[in-house]
C-alpha cells in the first residue's frame, strides 16, 4: 500500500477532515474533566459538609491551572511546537482527577484538582494551533469544529458523572477518570500524521517577523472573553446547585440541565462557526452577547422544565462564540498563534474561574439566586465593549502603521481580505 500523500501546512482549499477530527477528540477528552467536577459538587457537600465557597474553590483550582497558566504554554510552543502535548495533556488530566472522589480531606482533593488542570491547560494551545493548521482558509468553521470536540465533552462530563455517581457512589471519579486516559493513549498514535501540517521553525520565525501585532484590540477581546467567561463558568459552577437548593430538584436534574445547556452550546458553536465565516466575525459576537441577558433572565423566572430549555438556549449562544474569538484574537496577532490562543482559551477564560470562587462566598452570603441574577446581567456589559473591536484587516493595517511595516504586505495567515473585512 503506497504511504500517505503528505499534507501541507497551508494553501489548502478545505478543513482536513482527519485532522480535526483527532483534534476534536483530544478536546472532548481534555475537557471532559472539567464538565464533570461541577456535576461532583453536590455530591462532595453532602458527603464532606464542605461550603459553596470550598467547593467553588476546587472550580477555582481546575480554571486557575487549566486556564489561566495557558499563555506560559502558548509562549513555549510559539518557540518550539510541543506536539507530544495533544496526548500527554488529557492523559495527565484524567489521571489527577480519578482519585477526586476518594480521597477524604479537603487539600488533597484541591492538589489533584490542580494536577487535572494542567493536563488541560497543555493541550489547548498546542490543540488550536494545529486546529488553526488544518483548517485552510475557512478558520472559522475549522476552529467551530475543534471547539465542539470540547463542547461535546465539557457537555458529557456532568453525564458521565452523574452516571458514575448513581452506580458506585464517589468513588465514581476513578471511572470518569480512566476515560481520558485511554483516548489520550489512542490519539498518541495520531500524532505522527498531524505533525505534517506544521509549518517549519524558520517559516514560523518568519510570520512572527512580517506579519503586524494588533495589541490593543487584542486586550479589548481579551476583556470580552472574561465577562463571557464570568457568565459560562458561573453558571456551570451554581446552575446545579440552583436546581437542587432553589427549583427542589434532584442532583440528577441538575446534571441533566447542565448537560443540556454545553450540548445545544455544541450546535451553537457549529452554527457561530459557519456564520462568522459568512457574514463575520463580530456580527455574531454582537447577537450572543444582545440574546443572552434576556435568556438568563427569563431563566431564573421559569419552573424546573422551562428552565432547562431556557438553559439550552443560553448555553447555545454563549458558547456558539467560543471558537470565532479564538481565531479573532489570532487575527489580531498572526505571529503568536500560541500566546493568541492561550490567552483566549486560557487566560481570560481563567477569570472566569476565579470570579465563580468569588461568587461562591457572595452565595454564602446572599443566595444562589442574587448571584444568578448578577450573572444574567454581565452580557450586557460584554455588549458594549464587543462594539469597539474593529476587524482584523482594519486593526492589523493600523498596527502595521505604527510598527512601520510595509502596508501592501501579508495580511494575517490564511485569510482572504474580503472575508476579513466582514468581521
Amino acid at each position: 500500500m503506497p504511504p500517505e500523500p503528505a499534507p501541507t501546512s497551508g494553501g489548502r482549499a478545505d478543513v482536513d477532515r482527519r485532522g480535526l477530527t483527532t483534534l476534536s477528540i483530544g478536546h472532548g477528552s481534555a475537557d471532559f474533566v472539567q464538565g464533570a467536577l461541577p456535576a461532583l459538587l453536590p455530591t462532595l457537600v453532602a458527603e464532606h459538609g464542605w461550603s459553596y465557597a470550598m467547593v467553588s474553590a476546587l472550580v477555582l483550582a481546575m480554571t486557575v491551572t487549566s486556564s489561566i497558566i495557558q499563555p506560559l504554554f502558548g509562549v513555549m510552543s510559539d518557540r518550539r511546537s510541543l506536539s507530544w502535548l495533544l496526548y500527554a495533556g488529557p492523559i495527565l488530566a484524567g489521571a489527577g482527577f480519578m482519585l477526586v472522589g476518594v480521597v477524604q480531606t479537603f487539600p488533597v482533593v484541591f492538589a489533584l484538582v490542580l494536577i487535572s488542570g494542567v493536563g488541560v491547560a497543555g493541550f489547548h494551545p498546542e490543540g488550536s494551533r494545529f486546529a488553526n493548521y488544518v483548517s485552510g482558509p475557512r478558520r472559522a468553521t475549522g476552529m467551530s469544529l475543534f471547539a465542539v470536540g470540547g463542547n461535546v465533552g465539557f457537555g458529557l462530563g456532568p453525564l458521565a458523572m452523574t452516571l458514575a455517581l448513581l452506580a458506585v457512589g464517589p468513588s465514581g471519579t476513578l471511572i470518569v477518570g480512566a476515560i481520558p486516559i485511554l483516548l489520550g493513549m489512542g490519539l498518541a498514535t495520531q500524532g505522527h500524521y498531524l505533525r505534517r501540517f506544521r509549518p517549519t521553525q524558520a517559516q514560523q520565525n518568519a510570520d512572527r517577523a512580517d506579519l503586524p501585532e494588533a495589541w490593543g484590540p487584542f486586550a479589548r477581546l481579551a476583556g470580552v472573553i472574561a465577562l463571557r467567561s464570568v457568565i459560562f463558568f458561573g453558571l456551570v459552577t451554581f446552575v446545579p446547585l440552583y436546581f437542587v437548593h432553589v427549583l427542589d430538584t434532584s442532583d440528577t436534574r441538575g446534571s441533566l440541565a447542565l448537560t443540556a445547556m454545553t450540548l445545544v452550546g455544541a450546535v451553537g458553536t457549529l452554527v457561530g462557526g459557519r456564520l462568522a465565516d459568512r457574514i463575520g466575525r463580530k456580527p455574531v459576537l454582537l447577537g450572543s452577547m444582545g440574546l443572552l441577558t434576556p435568556l438568563l433572565v427569563c431563566f431564573l423566572l421559569a419552573g424546573p422544565t422551562l428552565a432547562t430549555i431556557l438553559l439550552g438556549a443560553a448555553g447555545g449562544v454563549t458558547i456558539a462564540t467560543f471558537s470565532l474569538t479564538v481565531v479573532m484574537g489570532q487575527e489580531y496577532l498572526p505571529g503568536r498563534l500560541g500566546v493568541a490562543s492561550g490567552v483566549t482559551l486560557g487566560l481570560s477564560i481563567g477569570v472566569g474561574g476565579v470570579a465563580a470562587t468569588l461568587l461562591g462566598v457572595l452565595a454564602d452570603s446572599t443566595s444562589l439566586t442574587t448571584v444568578l441574577a448578577i450573572i444574567a446581567m454581565l452580557p450586557l456589559a460584554a455588549l458594549a465593549l464587543s462594539a469597539t473591536l474593529p476587524s482584523a484587516q482594519k486593526a492589523t493595517a493600523d498596527a502595521a502603521a505604527r510598527q512601520g511595516f510595509d502596508p501592501d504586505g501579508p495580511l494575517p495567515r490564511g485569510e482572504p481580505a474580503g472575508a476579513i473585512s466582514r468581521s
